[in-house]
C-alpha cells in the first residue's frame, strides 16, 4: 500500500512488486519472496512514501487516483495507508489469538 504515494502523489507508472501482469494474489502466494525479500521491498516502498511526503510543500498536495478518477490529497493517501496497516495489524492479531488464546494483549 505505500506504493499509492508514488502511483498517487508522484504519478508514476509502477507495476506491482511481484507480478508485472498487475495480478494481486501473486503478493500472497508465499513462493513469491522469501520473508527478508518482502521486508526489504517493503522497506524500499516506506523510504520512498517518506520522501514524497517530506519533499511535500503540505498534506493539502493533490495527485490523481485513478481507480476512483478524482485528484485526492496527501492527506487522504497518508489516511488510507495508516487504515490498511490498522487493518491488517487487527488481522494479525486474530492470527495469533488463534495460534496463542490470549486475548487483548
Amino acid at each position: 500500500m505505500p506504493a499509492g504515494f508514488r502511483r498517487v502523489i508522484d504519478a508514476e507508472n509502477i507495476g506491482l512488486v511481484w507480478s508485472d501482469q498487475g495480478y494481486y494474489q501473486v503478493t500472497y502466494d508465499a513462493r513469491a519472496a522469501t520473508r527478508s525479500e518482502a521486508f526489504a521491498a517493503w522497506q524500499a516502498e516506506v523510504e520512498q512514501s517518506r520522501r514524497i511526503e517530506a519533499n511535500a510543500p503540505s498534506f493539502d498536495v493533490l495527485g490523481h487516483q485513478p481507480r476512483w478518477d478524482e485528484d485526492v490529497s496527501l492527506r487522504l493517501v497518508v489516511i488510507r495507508v495508516q487504515l490498511e496497516y490498522a487493518r491488517h495489524s487487527g488481522h494479525a492479531d486474530f492470527l495469533r489469538q488463534a495460534i496463542d488464546g490470549i486475548v487483548g494483549a
